[in-house]
């Protein structure tokens, strides 16, 4: 039977087929008594009571459950969410590669949206919107001052509708308004070219449901192009996630037959399992195995893996997988350092539960929890260094986070020093003319860590990093 705990997000097939109308001393869990603190049931139902008759003015009952909810689950760790009507549908389109929208990736400058790239065949891939194009107002909404994600959910919304987006191109100094109708996007986690004669580059930006199948086609296109690769780049970097049997995938198609790829470990008994690099831990039901076809020669080409402080969770696995069989050479620098599994459950048609309900081990055992996966060989960002990766969140860096549970952690107090170093030399970078400001797109030719990574796989030497050292696993505040 198809094991069914996802990494960082999916739904089991554990619905909950009953809801709780009263409090009761007992209440089903996953099948089996479990008792419940009476005293302390108590004292929640007398808040709920003082807030229904006594608050300055009349609470919805539903949100004030919604909010318990909320607070029981959030002060768990880092990952375990409620989510309500809106936040689940959003979980679901996150993790399906699809939503409604206009098609266009993108990040925040100087306060202001910034396209990273319009998604090809996309609205706004039609409506001629570049990279590195501002977003200064959508409809009547100036940007400046919107987080990121309120700018998102401003340009998604249902299908045929419009939005208006005004847009400054920066190289030809002009301010225009484009009119675009929202439709349902695809979006892509998988890129790849041969980058020349014999060395290929594939990067995944996340782990979808149709992760597997595009990197699948992505390969067979690459070694239809060139037959005799010397050597591959995976790129993992900034890559945050996503389904546990996509990560299973990606690293069954490097590794041999049957070996294990990831344990978990936790409390229930199906939070115990190996996966293993074979059709039935990965094959979604009723379809095809997705690697069968690829070309043998994906079993043995010389592989580097890239990570950064941006890699986690399923992209970790992949990373820790293919390190421990010696299979490929990860480089870059330590990884985000997400080793915990997260099981969505529904609790209605429309609300449900994301609970972390086990940790995961690479195959030799190692947790990576709250300290990640160590490069093979650690390489800077940029030839002048790694100036901005302590600014990076981690694991580590977040609230209620969990141990690896291996043992003691050791507090970094160069942490919070490296950090305000780095926010310093970022203000001074800033103060730069733009065209000097520009990191360079990964996968471009002046993508240094890829340069190195293709100087690795051609016995070729790397520069590597003079200052990066291994970060140890950072003590849980309480």
């Amino acid at each position: 039977m198809r094991h069914k705990l996802k990494i960082a997000g999916w739904i089991s097939i554990g619905a909950i087929t009953g809801a709780l109308t009263t409090v009761s001393l007992q209440t089903v869990a996953r099948g089996s008594l479990a008792p419940l603190p009476l005293e302390e049931l108590q004292q929640l139902a007398s808040v709920f009571g003082m807030i229904k008759t006594d608050y300055v003015e009349p609470v919805d009952e539903k949100k004030l459950i919604s909010n318990a909810i909320s607070g029981m689950v959030s002060g768990l760790d880092p990952h375990s969410e409620y989510f309500d009507k809106k936040s689940f549908k959003e979980f679901r389109e996150g993790t399906s590669g699809k939503f409604v929208g206009v098609g266009i990736e993108i990040t925040q400058e100087d306060g202001l949206v910034k396209v990273v790239s319009p998604i090809e065949g996309t609205p706004a891939y039609r409506a001629g919107i570049k990279p590195n194009d501002l977003i200064t107002k959508i409809d009547d909404t100036a940007v400046k001052g919107l987080s990121l994600s309120d700018a998102v959910k401003k340009m998604r919304g249902q299908p045929n509708t419009k939005v208006t987006l005004t847009i400054f191109r920066k190289d030809e100094s002009r301010t225009f308004v484009v009119t675009i109708t929202r439709e349902e996007i695809q979006t892509q986690s998988v890129r790849g070219r041969v980058v020349e004669p014999g060395y290929a580059w594939i990067r995944l930006s996340q782990f979808q449901d149709r992760t597997v199948d595009d990197f699948a086609r992505k390969v067979t296109e690459i070694y239809k192009q060139d037959p005799n690769l010397k050597g591959l780049v995976l790129d993992l970097r900034n890559d945050p996630g996503g389904l546990l049997d996509s990560a299973v995938a990606i690293s069954a198609a490097f590794l041999p037959d049957n070996v294990t790829v990831v344990s978990t470990k936790g409390q229930l008994p199906e939070s115990n399992f190996t996966y293993k690099a074979a059709p039935e831990f990965y094959q979604r039901r009723s379809g095809a195995d997705p690697l069968k076809g690829l070309p043998a020669a994906l079993k043995t080409v010389p592989l580097v893996v890239l990570v950064n402080e941006g890699t986690a969770s399923a992209s970790e696995i992949v990373s820790g997988a293919l390190q421990d069989y010696k299979r490929a050479t990860i480089m870059g620098s330590q990884t985000f350092g997400k080793g915990s599994v997260q099981t969505v459950r529904p609790l209605g048609p429309d609300t449900g539960l994301k609970l972390t309900t086990a940790r995961y081990y690479t195959p030799s055992g190692r947790s990576i929890q709250a300290k990640g996966i160590v490069p093979d060989v650690l390489v800077d960002e940029t030839e002048k260094g790694n100036l901005f990766a302590a600014l990076r969140t981690r694991e580590a860096d977040l609230d209620h986070h969990l141990n690896s549970g291996q043992g003691p952690e050791v507090k970094d107090p160069a942490r919070e020093k490296a950090r305000d170093e780095a926010r310093k030399e970022l203000e001074l970078e800033m103060l730069k003319p733009q065209a000097e400001q520009k990191v360079p797109e990964l996968g471009s030719d002046k993508d240094f860590q890829l340069v190195q990574a293709l100087n690795q796989l051609k016995g070729r030497p790397v520069m590597v990093s003079k200052t990066m050292t291994e970060r140890k696993e950072e003590k849980k505040e309480n």
